[in-house]
């Protein structure tokens, strides 16, 4: 009998601790992670908006992404701010990447944000998007967007449609 040790969907993962201090052994890549890589890596190179952006894709795994942008000047509102469309649109993508790293397409049916700091022209933003739970067509994630000072400057929560549609 064959047994697969590899987190699934929807079921809790916790990694190894190591009692000498050394830092744990991080898991192999699953196949589910090598699918959201590839899954990513395409809805990216077709994504003109994300692109514009500038978002570049820092990790990828099954549910879970970690992308990064750098606001610029034509971003900022009429205050000199990042735009708060500027945000939600980076945390959306993140959530995007997160919500269809199985390759199925998902859509967003809900999102909401919350904007605890200001977000400046010159920031490197951070967004980290995880799934949270699932249902048999939904799908919960949140985001967190930071500074590159590791302040919390968006927080975000969306929930997708899952069509059970293959991505192209």
């Amino acid at each position: 009998m064959s047994h697969d040790h590899r987190p699934r969907r929807g079921t809790l993962h916790i990694d190894r601790i190591s009692l000498t201090g050394a830092a744990p052994t991080p898991p192999a890549p699953s196949e589910a992670d090598a699918t959201a890589r590839d899954v990513v890596a395409r809805m990216l190179a077709k994504d003109a908006f994300s692109q514009w952006l500038g978002i570049k894709v820092l990790d990828v795994a099954d549910t879970r992404a970690v992308i990064q942008m750098t606001v610029r000047p034509e971003m900022a509102n009429g205050f000199g701010f990042a735009h708060g469309g500027i945000a939600f649109a980076f945390a959306d993508s993140a959530h995007a990447f997160c919500s269809n790293s199985a390759g199925e397409i998902s859509v967003a049916t809900d999102c909401h944000i919350s904007y605890p700091a200001a977000i400046r022209v010159g920031d490197v933003l951070t967004a980290t998007a995880e799934q949270r739970t699932e249902s048999n067509r939904l799908g919960f994630s949140d985001i967190v967007v930071r500074n590159q000072d590791g302040e919390v400057v968006a927080l975000f929560k969306g929930t997708v449609y899952r069509t059970r549609k293959s991505l192209p």
